[in-house]
């Protein structure tokens, strides 16, 4: 056994020792994967066309909003419709910074992010007193307060948007590579960001509270405090992923940055690719982005196509395309499972 993927405990009283597997031989191209993508991707600038940055972004925004939903629900089992909250509120500090206080849109878009997490500070004390069904209906609620908010600050464009005017000065070339590039340092972050938390003992705590509350409490797990934790998290990368969104659209208005779709497509990104799998909002945000590329302009019946997907796929593929791949073939690029392999 390769001693890089297990970790090795003896009794010591002459019981058979145990190995405590956390890898496996797919994930150990991780890095060489991980190499071979950003190496071609940090490649595009040079080589490629403008609209296939472009393109890139909005697939990481997805990609991101769909991860700290995976984290929350997922990991979490914090099930929440109201996600979009976060996400329209990094997005309107990142166009309040740059257009109000002369803050570079691009320094603005981590600040948006750690402003997000110190707002849903206060708002986890309403949105915990709920639980269950209770929770995902509040969690909508609150987006909504969120939503009218932002419609009565007319200096900021009110209900109609406004324009991101900070960026004006900058090339274009310029702007757009610069988004590039953070957009994939974002990705990149939330990756290996979720992965470590998750491989940690945080990570094994949190996955005892989705199963049992009531035995991780038993068990010595400070409950609240974790929830409150992967929270903020998951809020702070919705407010990251919508001022990354809104950089790139240079306009955001209340429709685009507080509609309840945000939150449903990230449901159908996680639950398409592999609920609790880091996999699985990769292989949704691509998927989801393919269709909305090319199909969206059908209307009513691009949603209606999407909804059929997702029955389908929840009844042949209850764990996802990554799933169903992973119980098959034992792929797990990502690998947070434990597993234990008695010796002698």
């Amino acid at each position: 056994m390769n001693k890089t993927l297990t970790q090795r405990f003896s009794s010591g009283d002459g019981r058979p020792s145990f190995d405590v597997i956390r890898s496996n031989r797919f994930s150990v191209l991780l890095p060489l994967i991980t190499a071979a993508i950003m190496l071609y991707a940090i490649s595009i600038p040079w080589w490629g066309e403008s609209s296939w940055m472009r393109e890139v972004v909005e697939i990481s925004c997805y990609f991101v909003f769909a991860m700290m939903w995976n984290l929350l629900a997922g990991y979490g089992g914090m099930v929440s419709i109201g996600q979009q909250a976060f996400l329209g509120f990094g997005g309107y500090i990142m166009l309040i910074l740059g257009n109000e206080a002369g803050v570079n849109p691009f320094i603005a878009i981590p600040i948006a992010a750690l402003a997000t997490v110190a707002i849903a500070y206060p708002v986890s004390f309403i949105a915990f007193r709920l639980q269950g069904g209770y929770f995902a209906i509040g969690t909508w609620v609150i987006a909504e307060v969120f939503r009218l908010s932002f419609a009565n600050l007319h200096w900021v464009g009110g209900g109609s948007g406004t324009s991101l005017i900070a960026l004006r000065d900058i090339e274009r070339s310029v702007r757009e590579s610069t988004t590039y590039f953070i957009a994939l340092a974002c990705v990149l972050l939330v990756t290996f960001g979720v992965y470590a938390f998750l491989r940690s003992k945080r990570g094994l705590a949190l996955l005892a509270i989705r199963d049992n509350e009531v035995a991780a409490s038993s068990q010595g797990i400070d409950v609240g405090r974790m929830k409150l934790a992967v929270y903020l998290i998951a809020a702070g990368g919705a407010g990251l992923a919508g001022a990354l969104y809104f950089v790139s659209n240079l306009r955001i208005s209340l429709d685009a940055a507080f509609s309840v779709n945000w939150s449903a497509f990230a449901i159908f990104m996680v639950v398409i690719g592999g609920i609790g799998r880091i996999e699985g909002p990769m292989i949704g945000a691509l998927l989801f982005w393919f269709l909305n590329k090319f199909f969206s302009d059908y209307g009513s019946w691009y949603l209606v196509g999407l909804g059929l997907i997702a029955i389908v796929v929840t009844i042949f593929f209850r764990d996802g395309l990554w799933g169903a791949l992973q119980r098959r073939f034992g792929w797990s690029l990502f690998p947070t499972h434990r597993r234990l392999k008695v010796n002698g």
